[in-house]
């Protein structure tokens, strides 16, 4: 089983925390976030290679790969973006090669923000993908966020509201938005393989570097992207800003 955890990011939000170090290496309760979304993708998921893409600080989180690898148990990986931040989209993309690396390897691919910090079974969001057949599953929850994803009754995505300026894509979608449940994306989603196609004339369109979510907004038509709503009982903790970060810390001390 394979998984991508992006750690590219450039840490803005945490800084001056971020100004030596990539946020994916700082500590949440004496323990890198990257560690502990390492240990959840391979106790829950079962996880064995975890692709890892890096820009800035990026020789922190080499040394941090070729030290703690083994003793995590999983192979790591490296996807290079020290000469372009490619985005989460882009990323994955540019990854791509590094996740099917066999032709007969079906299994799909679990891709995490390296800043979430959460004790979700990862485990019962696989089972949940599998048996839904999706082609994308993304973890939501009804946390409170002016921007949201909306999904039908059965779990599908159908849009993208932006409640602060009633902004909704796709544009038809504002005919019937009260049958449409609002949910936010918690950063944690699983992809099968064929969404790769998908990818790549998408980028073609926008370029090589953009974001995922934009990308699952404009595909939702074409793509079978279902909703799996965190489990009542478990935390989540978006740390990549300074006041979640503390958060974080505190529930995990």
């Amino acid at each position: 089983m394979k998984a991508m955890i992006f750690a590219a990011g450039l840490g803005s939000r945490l800084a001056p925390l971020t100004d030596n170090c990539p946020k994916a290496l700082l500590p949440v309760a004496g323990m890198p976030m990257i560690e502990r979304a390492v240990n959840l993708l391979r106790d829950f998921a079962s996880v064995d290679r975890i692709v890892v893409n890096v820009h800035s600080h990026a020789d922190m989180i080499e040394k941090w790969a070729s030290k703690n690898a083994g003793s995590l148990g999983v192979e790591i990986v490296l996807s290079d973006e020290r000469n372009q931040l490619l985005d989460t989209g882009g990323g994955l993309l540019y990854a791509h090669r590094l996740l099917e690396d066999d032709v007969c390897d079906q299994d799909p691919i679990i891709l995490y923000n390296a800043d979430i910090v959460t004790d979700v079974d990862l485990r019962q969001m696989l089972e949940a993908h599998c048996a839904s057949e999706a082609d994308v599953t993304l973890l939501t929850s009804d946390r409170a966020t002016s921007r949201k994803l909306l999904f039908d009754s059965s779990g599908r995505m159908k849009g993208w509201i932006n409640h602060k300026t009633g902004e909704m894509r796709p544009s038809d979608i504002s005919k019937s938005p009260e049958t449409l449940i609002p949910l936010a994306f918690g950063g944690i989603h699983i992809i099968s393989l064929r969404v790769f196609p998908f990818l790549r004339d998408y980028a073609g369109c926008v370029g090589q570097v953009f974001s995922i979510t934009p990308f699952y907004i404009d595909m939702c038509s074409r793509l079978k992207i279902m909703s799996w709503t965190q489990p009542a009982g478990t935390r989540w903790i978006d740390a990549g800003k300074p006041d979640t970060y503390v958060e974080a810390n505190r529930q995990w001390c």
